[in-house]
């Protein structure tokens, strides 16, 4: 997207397993950000607040800067309401994205110990009832691996195309205001 956009935007991204320790990633920004801040005119935060439970909102409020809209990453593809009303509706909905697609065998079998221990299945998914992949760029490769993370977890998979115009769309939002008042 930003190159296609012609953002003038450089992405630092962070470890992709702090969505699995959230209580991280605020303090990871935190210390991110101040390393930009002397090489940038302006930080934002490409993240929604993940499972911080408000914690990145302090930081982002601490050092004036902007992070994405949302509780998490699922409501910049399908919309918070939408989100909401499928939660609502099952509460039991494992959500995929496509990274989670892409690397569910390193970043859910394998940090919870699955591979290792496969009857933590139970226990880790005992209470889910179905997964939901909110698919933004679906093709016949992530469609396999989808699959594959329901059976894996012994769930039936539903496919929800999304695209990625919602985060195009809260990207350029985060991307045309200032992000701090000027002097």
């Amino acid at each position: 997207m930003v190159e296609r956009r012609g953002w003038p935007v450089d992405v630092h991204p962070l470890p992709p397993l702090l969505h699995n320790r959230p209580h991280l990633i605020a303090d990871e920004v935190r210390r991110v950000a101040g390393e930009l801040a002397s090489s940038y005119d302006e930080v934002a935060v490409g993240y929604a607040d993940c499972g911080t439970y408000g914690a990145l909102d302090a930081v982002c409020d601490e050092l004036g800067l902007r992070r994405l809209p949302g509780l998490h990453c699922y409501d910049l593809f399908e919309g918070e309401s939408a989100v909401a009303a499928r939660l609502d509706a099952e509460p039991g909905t494992y959500l995929l994205t496509d990274f989670l697609v892409r690397s569910f065998e390193r970043t859910v079998v394998r940090e919870l110990g699955l591979d290792r221990w496969p009857e933590l299945r139970e226990d880790y998914f005992a209470h889910y009832t179905r997964v939901v992949w909110l698919a933004q760029e679906p093709d016949a490769e992530l469609r396999v691996l989808a699959q594959r993370a329901a059976d894996r977890i012994g769930l039936p998979l539903t496919v929800v195309p999304t695209g990625t115009g919602r985060l195009e769309q809260a990207l350029a939002g985060l991307l045309a205001a200032p992000l701090r008042d000027s002097p």
